[in-house]
């Protein structure tokens, strides 16, 4: 087997930080980041023939030319079905001792854990885990700024609580996505305590340096780099109004304007477009609604993982 792949996957959850850890480890001298943040290689049941067309006009499709050059230019998500096109995303991997790549599906996939560890049974397996109600809330916020949604967040809820089919790209899934016990139980079922490690969001939050130095000990380099924690990464905003929601949702005009703009504009242009300012807050109908529905579950996870998971239980 070639040297040059990865030995470390950080496989989810969805909205709980991931970037960040991306983001973060990407600036040590010791670890290799795929250029692709979200490759779905081993979520081999995810079919994206199946997708609804505008999680589908998401993803970046042909990216072959792309592998031939220098990928500086990185790209979000694609689904790289391809073993050699999977490899050439590791052929710049110099003398980095962590070798990684982030995808959320990995840890809702029913055939990723599996896969992985067929594959590359050594590799270190890391998962980030959120509140799932406020998960549930920032996946909204996301759908909201990229125009999967216009409706009120329990409007969106029940809407895609009743859609059928359902599954990774055909639906939101704000209720799958964070219903955490079995997809977690994969990971322990598959592989050795030693090579897995489960973080919470909140305490990423409230001390990233003392999360990222014991995960750069848990992947076996240097805990004493200098990361630059000052910078949020994929923080929630949504368009300032209902024009700016339509043109957004269209993904070839999003793709036209960002080949246009230079990428020192693109900041000032998301700013011009975009705001952080009176996002909706999830009301306490809404949070005791869904911690209704993920009270077994998070129960079940905390004699999974043995934390307590209390604080998910309360309605602030």
């Amino acid at each position: 087997m070639p040297e040059k792949l990865p030995n470390f996957f950080i496989v989810g959850a969805a909205k709980s930080g991931t970037t960040s850890l991306y983001e973060y480890l990407r600036q040590h001298p010791e670890v290799y980041m795929a250029p692709i943040k979200e490759t779905h290689h081993f979520s081999t049941d995810l079919n994206p023939d199946a997708f609804r067309p505008n999680y589908a006009r998401s993803l970046n499709k042909d990216i072959s030319r792309w592998l031939q050059g220098d990928m500086k230019e990185g790209i979000f998500h694609a689904f790289v079905r391809d073993w050699n096109q999977y490899m050439q995303l590791f052929r710049l991997v110099t003398d980095q001792k962590a070798i990684g790549e982030v995808t959320n599906s990995y840890l809702y996939s029913s055939e990723a854990a599996a896969n992985i560890r067929r594959r590359f049974p050594h590799a270190r397996i890391i998962m980030m885990l959120r509140n799932p109600a406020e998960r549930a809330f920032s996946h909204y916020l996301m759908d909201l700024r990229i125009g999967y949604e216009t409706a009120d967040f329990m409007t969106a809820l029940k809407k895609d609580m009743a859609r059928n089919p359902k599954g990774w790209g055909i639906s939101n899934m704000y209720i799958e996505i964070g219903q955490y016990a079995q997809q977690v139980k994969r990971y322990l079922d598959t592989f050795p305590a030693e090579q897995l490690r489960i973080y919470l969001f909140d305490d990423f939050v409230q001390n990233p340096e003392e999360i990222m130095r014991d995960l750069f000990r848990f992947l076996g380099v240097r805990d004493d780099v200098h990361i630059d924690f000052s910078r949020r990464y994929n923080p929630s905003f949504i368009p300032k109004n209902r024009f700016i929601t339509l043109l957004n949702a269209q993904k070839r005009f999003r793709d036209w304007v960002k080949s246009m703009l230079p990428r020192s504009l693109r900041s000032r242009a998301k700013t011009m477009l975009f705001t952080n300012k009176n996002l909706p807050k999830m009301t306490d109908e809404e949070r005791r609604f869904l911690i209704d529905i993920f009270e077994p579950d998070i129960r079940q996870l905390s004699r999974l993982i043995n934390r307590d998971l209390s604080s998910w239980l309360a309605c602030k």
